[in-house]
C-alpha cells in the first residue's frame, strides 16, 4: 500500500480538520496522514481512509516517525504564544530529515510588513523555512470571521459588540475558505516559494459587523469602541487569558490601521468561488 502523500499536522484543531477534510475530498481520503497528539480521541474527526498518526511539536523524535513518507506537508502553526518558533522549528527540522518535497505554513496576512503583534513570531519562521532549503508555500491567512462571531453570545447578551478597531477595514473569512485553500495550495503549487496573501472578498468595519448581527437577531445591537487597554482588560474581566486578550486588543488596534485589510480577492481565486460573506457565517453562528 502506498504511503499518504499529504501530511496535515495539528489537524485535530479546527483549521485543521477542515483542512483534512478538503484534502480528503480533492486527492481521496487514502492519501491523507492526519498528525495528531492523540489519534485514539480524535478518529472521529476525520473522514474514513485518513491515515492518524501521532506527532508533538514539543517531542521531535514524534515528528520522526509521524513525517515518514510524506511528500507535501502543511505546518499549521502552532497556538502556543511565545513558544511558536521553537514549535515550528522542530517540525521544519524533522521535515528535512524525512524528506518532505515541500512545506505550506500558515502564516499571517502581510506578515512581512504587518503591524500586529502576533506576526513577529510568523515572519520568525517564515525566514526558518527560506533557510530550510526546501520548496514552501506561504498561506497568509487574514482573519477568521469566526474571531469575531465567537463574541455573538456576550453581543446579544450585553445588546453591544465591543473592540478597538475604530473604522478599520476587516476583510475576514470563514476558516472553511482558507482550509480549502490550504488544499488547493498543497496539491497544486510547484514553485519554489510561492506566497498567497489571503482574505475575504468583502472588508467590513466592526460598527457593520454589529449593524448585521442587529439586523439578524432582530436585537438592537451597538458597536462601543475603547482604547486597546481597556478593550484588553475587558477581555482578561470577560475571562479570557491575559495573553490571549492581550493579542486580540493589540489585533483590534492594528486592524484600526488596516492591518486585517486586504483586496486582492486572491483567496476566492485560489479556491475558484466567492468566500462566504459575513451574512452568512453570522447566520451560521446564530443557529449554533
Amino acid at each position: 500500500m502506498s504511503l499518504p502523500r499529504y501530511l496535515v499536522t495539528g489537524a485535530s484543531g479546527q483549521l485543521g480538520r477542515l483542512v483534512v477534510a478538503a484534502l480528503a475530498a480533492r486527492a481521496g481520503a487514502s492519501k491523507v496522514t492526519a498528525v495528531v497528539r492523540d489519534p485514539a480521541r480524535s478518529a472521529s474527526l476525520f473522514p474514513d481512509g485518513v491515515t492518524l498518526r501521532q506527532g508533538d511539536y514539543e517531542q521531535p523524535a514524534t515528528l520522526d516517525a509521524a513525517f515518514a513518507g510524506a511528500e507535501h506537508l502543511l505546518l499549521i502553526s502552532s497556538n502556543a504564544l511565545g513558544s511558536r518558533v521553537q514549535q515550528h522549528r522542530n517540525a521544519i527540522d524533522a521535515a528535512k530529515r524525512a524528506g518532505v518535497k515541500r512545506i505550506a505554513y500558515t502564516s499571517v496576512l502581510h506578515a512581512d510588513v504587518s503591524k500586529l503583534g502576533l506576526a513577529e513570531e510568523h515572519r520568525q519562521t517564515e525566514a526558518l523555512l527560506e533557510a530550510s532549503g526546501l520548496p514552501f508555500t506561504l498561506l497568509r491567512n487574514g482573519w477568521y470571521t469566526e474571531n469575531y462571531t465567537a463574541s455573538i453570545p456576550a453581543a446579544l447578551q450585553h445588546g453591544a459588540v465591543i473592540g478597538s478597531a475604530g473604522p478599520g477595514l476587516i476583510s475576514s473569512a470563514a476558516r472553511r475558505d482558507y482550509a480549502e485553500a490550504a488544499a488547493v495550495a498543497l496539491i497544486e503549487d510547484t514553485g519554489s516559494r510561492t506566497v498567497h496573501e489571503l482574505a475575504g472578498d468583502a472588508s467590513y468595519t466592526l460598527a457593520e459587523f454589529a449593524a448585521e448581527l442587529s439586523r439578524q437577531s432582530g436585537k438592537p445591537i451597538s458597536y462601543v469602541n475603547l482604547p486597546e487597554a481597556e478593550y484588553r482588560a475587558a477581555l482578561i474581566g470577560a475571562g479570557l487569558p491575559e495573553p490571549l486578550a492581550a493579542l486580540l486588543a493589540d489585533s483590534d488596534a492594528a486592524a484600526a490601521q488596516g492591518a486585517l485589510w486586504d483586496d486582492s480577492r486572491t483567496l476566492s481565486r485560489l479556491i475558484g468561488r466567492p468566500t462566504a460573506p459575513l451574512s452568512a457565517t453570522i447566520a451560521e453562528a446564530l443557529r449554533a
